[in-house]
């Protein structure tokens, strides 16, 4: 038995900023996916799989049921038989590994779902994000429940504010082009708890949630709306100044051996550093407007295209 594939997703812009409301976007990225499986003769890592599906099945038992209902007899069955969850997402990368297992579970089990072929209204786009914000949390304690929102859907979302998100169309690729956004592999595995609690305690100072409000945000949404307008010149220059903020307020959620790399690119404007999700580790996001200068500049990494301007 194998299910439907879940993609991966990148959050392109608004990490951090859209706790506080401001725009994000978020693209599906099918490089890497997962699906639920029954192997007759399971591997260590779907063992390992099916032990951590069955503590969530127990988790989405208790979930308010005005919110969303489960066939949990069928759920439990299957778990109790070996299910698990195939993945090539890489966990704790910030690539939304929890949340294409969140939106294979709810395609699976949940009654009445709300479907990608139906007119999705902003209404049944706030009801699955908080349906998946509910199950994610299982995960990470707190969730926004837009990862799962666009595994499930597979289309690009719009954050526009917390209650007001959209599917939305983003400009074709170019694949002749030159300029890329792209991953750069840390190396390391990030966690978003401790990231998200760091980040909590810093808006307890007046200072910091000004510089969210005044800088970050305002650049987050600048450049949400030049990539969905194809303003090129415009955007790079909103991401210079976005990674500028970031290496100066957000230096924890930035690997230390990565400072001195983001301080190069925005200095020689070869590239431009920003988090992907939550920070700590994991995938770094990459802007350049000349994907060959940024990959000679950046040899010693692994780097992957995930756009084409």
């Amino acid at each position: 038995m194998k299910g439907p594939l879940f993609y991966s997703k990148i959050l392109l812009f608004g990490e951090y900023g859209i706790i506080k409301d401001s725009k994000g976007l978020s693209i599906p990225y099918s490089f890497y996916n997962g699906a639920l499986k029954m192997d007759e003769n399971p591997s260590e890592e779907a063992i390992k799989s099916n032990k951590s599906l069955k503590q969530f099945v127990a988790y989405l038992q208790d979930i308010d049921a005005a919110l969303v209902t489960f066939d949990t007899k069928k759920m439990q069955a299957d778990v109790d038989a070996g299910m698990y969850f195939d993945s090539s997402i890489p966990q704790g990368y910030g690539v939304g590994s929890s949340g294409a297992l969140v939106a294979a579970i709810y395609d699976k089990y949940a009654q009445d779902t709300i479907t990608v072929l139906e007119n999705l209204t902003r209404e049944k786009l706030l009801k699955l994000k908080s349906i998946f914000s509910e199950m994610e949390s299982f995960f990470h304690g707190k969730s926004s429940g837009l990862d799962p929102l666009n595994s499930y859907l597979s289309i690009p979302i719009l954050i526009n504010s917390k209650d007001n998100i959209e599917a939305t169309g983003i400009p074709s690729q170019k694949n002749e082009g030159k300029g890329a956004v792209f991953l750069l592999d840390s190396g390391i595995t990030g966690e978003t708890a401790p990231m998200v609690r760091i980040f909590m305690e810093n808006m307890k100072q007046e200072g910091f949630r000004s510089m969210l409000k005044d800088q970050f945000i305002k650049h987050t949404d600048a450049c949400v709306d030049d990539f969905l307008k194809g303003d090129i010149k415009s955007l790079f220059s909103n991401t210079k100044q976005l990674s500028k903020v970031v290496l100066n307020h957000f230096k924890p959620m930035i690997p230390k051996q990565f400072h001195e790399l983001w301080k190069k690119g925005i200095e020689t404007n070869e590239y431009y550093l920003k988090l992907c999700g939550s920070g700590g580790g994991g995938y770094i996001l990459g802007f350049t407007e000349n994907i060959d200068i940024a990959q000679q500049s950046l040899k010693d990494y692994k780097l992957e295209v995930v756009y084409n301007f």
